[in-house]
C-alpha cells in the first residue's frame, strides 16, 4: 500500500525553514484592516466629490432659472421707444447687468467646486498620513 504524504510535516518543514532564515511573518489581519481603511477613505472621498457635484448642479439650475426669469422681466419691461442713444444706453445697461451677474455666478460655482475638491483631497491626505503612521508603527515594533 502506498504511503500517504505527510502534509503536516511538509508545512512544518517550511515553517521551520522560515523561522531559521528569520523571515518576517505577514500579519494578514493587519494588512486587511489597512486596505479596508484605504477603501473607506476612497469611499468618503468619492461621496464628498459626488455631494459637491450635486450641490454645484443644483446651484447651476437655480442660476439658470433665475437668469431666465430676469431675462423675461427685462425683455417685457424694455421699451424701444425714444432716441437711438437712449435705446443703446438701455441695451448697454442690460448687457452690463447680465455680464456682472454671470461673472458673480461663475465665481460662486468655481468656489463651490474648489471647496468640494479640497474636501475630497483632504480625506485622502488624512488617510495617507494615517497609513504612514501605521507603517512606521509596524516597522518600529519589528525593530
Amino acid at each position: 500500500m502506498a504511503k500517504k504524504p505527510d502534509t503536516d510535516a511538509f508545512a512544518d518543514m517550511f515553517a521551520r525553514f522560515g523561522r531559521d532564515l528569520k523571515m518576517p511573518t505577514v500579519d494578514v489581519d493587519a494588512m486587511l484592516e489597512h486596505h479596508r481603511k484605504n477603501l473607506e477613505a476612497l469611499q468618503k472621498s468619492a461621496a464628498a466629490s459626488a455631494g459637491g457635484a450635486a450641490a454645484v448642479m443644483a446651484r447651476q439650475k437655480e442660476i439658470l432659472e433665475s437668469s431666465l426669469h430676469e431675462i423675461t422681466e427685462m425683455a417685457q419691461s424694455f421699451k424701444a421707444s425714444g432716441a437711438p442713444q437712449e435705446v443703446l444706453a438701455e441695451q448697454a445697461r442690460l448687457a452690463r447687468k447680465a455680464f456682472d451677474t454671470a461673472l458673480t455666478n461663475a465665481g460662486e460655482v468655481a468656489e463651490m467646486m474648489s471647496k468640494s475638491g479640497t474636501e475630497s483631497v483632504d480625506i485622502l491626505r488624512a488617510r495617507i498620513r494615517e497609513a504612514m503612521d501605521e507603517i512606521r508603527s509596524a516597522y518600529e515594533k519589528r525593530s
